[in-house]
């Protein structure tokens, strides 16, 4: 019987299950949206919110300059900080190459959003059945996120009408089409 052992095992150790969702909360925190398995993403769903979670109850104190706030409010501040920091790595990498202090950003931008907002920071999309394994994959995002863009149905523009503005393609067109045309050779 499994009585109190709530949270899925995905077939691994303590250490390593732990290992797993703090890089996925990580991730999710960097880049605000991630693409996993349906199972991870639940069980990912409810480590994201508690930090999350953490991160709000602080209120203005978390976002407010360190010279505007009273000891109290210092060590509350240091607290949380700490204790979100032992949970999750203390860096990360965005896909364009540019480091990001996770924690503060978990206080402070996160913190900020979703202010006043009592959980459901998260939202998953299902994807369907993953090719090679059958695995049945979802997003998992922030619920303020813009929605996904589909890569492939989106329209390619013609490489020059995207460097040219609007004004200098019509002009362009009008150039060619008022010269006179050369009078073939008999």
């Amino acid at each position: 019987m499994r009585h109190k052992k709530s949270g899925r095992q995905f077939g691994r150790d303590t250490s390593s299950r732990r290992a797993m969702l703090r890089n996925l909360a990580a991730n999710l925190i960097t880049h605000e949206r991630i693409e996993t398995t349906e199972a991870k993403a639940k069980e990912l769903r409810r480590v994201a919110e508690k930090l999350i979670t953490k991160a709000t109850r602080l209120g203005k104190v978390a976002y407010t300059k360190q010279a505007d706030l009273t000891a109290a409010e210092k060590a509350n501040r240091l607290h949380v900080s700490r204790t979100v920091a032992s949970y999750l790595p203390r860096w990360g990498v965005k896909t364009d190459g540019t480091k990001i202090d996770i924690v503060e950003k978990l206080i402070i931008d996160l913190g900020k959003r979703f202010e006043g907002r009592p959980g459901g920071y998260t939202r998953t999309t299902k994807l369907g059945p993953r090719r090679g394994d059958g695995a049945h994959m979802t997003i998992i995002e922030f619920i303020d996120a813009a929605p996904p863009v589909d890569k492939v149905a989106a329209p390619i523009a013609a490489p020059e009408a995207a460097t040219a503005g609007p004004s200098e393609a019509t002009t362009a067109t009008t150039a060619t089409t008022t010269e006179p045309e050369a009078a073939p050779a008999t």
